[in-house]
């Protein structure tokens, strides 16, 4: 077999692992709050920790991928995501596996930054190469289909610890492949790392979703969350000085006076903050409010991850025949229209009212995924391959991390409002009794909550808290939709084919 279907494997393995451990990971939340004890806040974490870390250092590693050797990074990755896998697996409370999840998130952005770049150096631009990024859009299709059906059977047979577990035999025998099939290659002008640019941008994403995940908390206009802010902007404006005066920049200002280029990741970002990122609160909604299983949960995102897995070989072979901001304006739209269907979900209902949003977000998936990865390394030099897949990465995991703190500040805000209103006059309206309230109902902790009303006023609080989870998640996906529209229409204005090498 030639070498670069070798290539396309590995990387399709690589990529099926990050993909699979984040789906997995949804459905296993619930599982883990149990056996770990954990908050609300705590699950948001286990998702924020790894998107922030490859968010933060998926640049650096394309960077470094330019310079030291792509392979040898893409290597570096696996081998440090499956290590750091084990110890998700033996994590003993909330505090170690959310570090173990940020050592996997270092581990990811090496994976990430090179992926598309091994696959861009072997496949030619045009059809070629559309036909490959088919088959990588497929990939994670079949992740996002099969993880939470694997998550939730591994969950329910064996418990949440195997999910990490298995990524440990999948990054061996991807590694045997990458060291055996794979063929090296850097950028030959690369010199030098932009390291005070990752320690700007990376200070500047932790501090802005550390605001993000304490605003209900700590109040939005207290000394510390506006300090957190404050410094937030400061350190990206220090990024883009940096950037802008450094002489091999993580991040190339001048690449977004490519319309092309700016649209793509403003593609990337849409979908993953939103439709991504609340996969996070469809999980707590389907597991905690309506009581299925970790593995009934798997089955019911079927619809979504079976059409966008069908939807994604055919984007793939569209790419040579039809302009890419058409099919990025038409798979983000029908995703924001995916999300308004999802919402307005009622106390009786059940979880068919998802399934027409379900099946039409997962045809806009589906449609983008290949569109994304083929425009993110067609519109820079072929030499420049591994920044321009880091940057791309980069966009996805900041909109993730980003995403997951910003609807869990509006979901917690919103439900509380609704609790206050539907107890007044009683003990749940007063203090943080409602936010309090919102995160049990949906971390599944509500009857221990519970135990510190009195009996007489328990049935009542229960069904305000459980109306305040469905004020917030409602909410939620609707903010989602609109971000997917934004993004739809910032790419058709955007994206002009003139720019994209075919």
């Amino acid at each position: 077999m030639d070498r670069k279907w070798w290539t396309l494997i590995a990387v399709s393995v690589a990529t099926f692992m990050l993909l699979l451990d984040i789906t997995v990971v949804n459905v296993a939340l619930p599982s883990i709050r149990k056996d770990l004890n954990a908050s609300f806040t705590d699950l948001q974490w286990v998702l924020d920790a790894y998107a922030l870390t490859l968010a933060a250092l998926v640049l650096t590693a394309g960077s470094l991928a330019d310079r030291l050797g792509r392979r040898r990074i893409f290597s570096w990755g696996l081998v440090i995501f499956s290590l750091a896998s084990l110890l998700c697996a033996l994590s003993p409370n909330p505090t170690f596996l959310n570090i173990a999840r940020a050592v996997q998130g270092v581990g990811g952005a090496a994976m990430f930054a090179v992926s598309l770049a091994l696959v861009a150096q072997e496949f030619p631009a045009g059809r070629e190469r559309g036909v490959a990024m088919g088959w990588y859009g497929a990939t994670i299709g079949v992740a996002v289909a099969l993880g939470p059906l694997v998550g939730g059977a591994l969950t329910d047979g064996l418990g949440w610890e195997s999910i990490f577990y298995l990524n440990v035999p999948i990054g061996v025998v991807t590694l045997i492949v990458t060291f055996t099939r794979l063929r090296e290659s850097r950028d030959p002008h690369a010199t030098r790392v932009d390291w005070a640019g990752v320690a700007a941008f990376s200070a500047s994403l932790f501090l802005l979703v550390l605001a993000l995940v304490r605003g209900n908390d700590e109040g939005w206009t207290s000394t510390l969350i506006l300090s957190l802010l404050s410094a937030s902007a400061a350190l990206m404006a220090v990024f883009v000085w940096i950037e802008l005066r450094v002489p091999e920049p993580m991040l190339p200002m001048r690449l977004f006076r490519r319309h092309a280029f700016t649209g793509v990741q403003l593609a990337a970002f849409g979908v993953s903050s939103s439709l991504f990122a609340l996969f996070l609160y469809l999980t707590l909604y389907m597991q905690n409010y309506l009581g299925l299983t970790p593995f009934g949960t798997g089955l019911r995102y079927l619809p979504v991850t079976a059409v966008s897995f069908l939807a994604s070989p055919i984007a793939g072979l569209l790419l040579s025949r039809v302009p890419a901001r058409v099919m990025l304006g038409a798979g983000l739209a029908a995703i924001g229209l995916g999300l308004y269907l999802m919402g307005g979900v009622a106390p009786g209902d059940e979880w068919t009212t998802l399934l027409p949003g379900f099946v039409i977000a997962g045809a806009g998936v589906g449609l983008i995924n290949p569109v994304i990865a083929d425009v993110a390394v067609s519109v820079v030099p072929k030499q420049q391959s591994g920044m321009a897949a880091g940057i791309n990465d980069t966009f996805r995991q900041v909109g993730i991390s980003v995403g997951i703190a910003v609807w869990g500040a509006i979901f917690v805000a919103r439900g509380a409002r609704e609790v206050r209103e539907l107890a007044a006059g009683t003990p749940a309206a007063g203090g943080g009794h409602p936010h309090e309230l919102v995160e049990a109902a949906s971390s599944g902790n509500l009857d221990m909550v519970l135990a510190a009303f009195p009996p007489r006023s328990r049935q009542a609080v229960a069904t305000a808290a459980r109306d305040g989870f469905l004020a917030g998640f409602n909410e939620v996906l609707y903010y989602g939709s609109l971000v997917c529209f934004a993004a739809a229409v910032l790419a058709v204005w955007l994206v002009r084919e003139h720019q994209i090498e075919r």
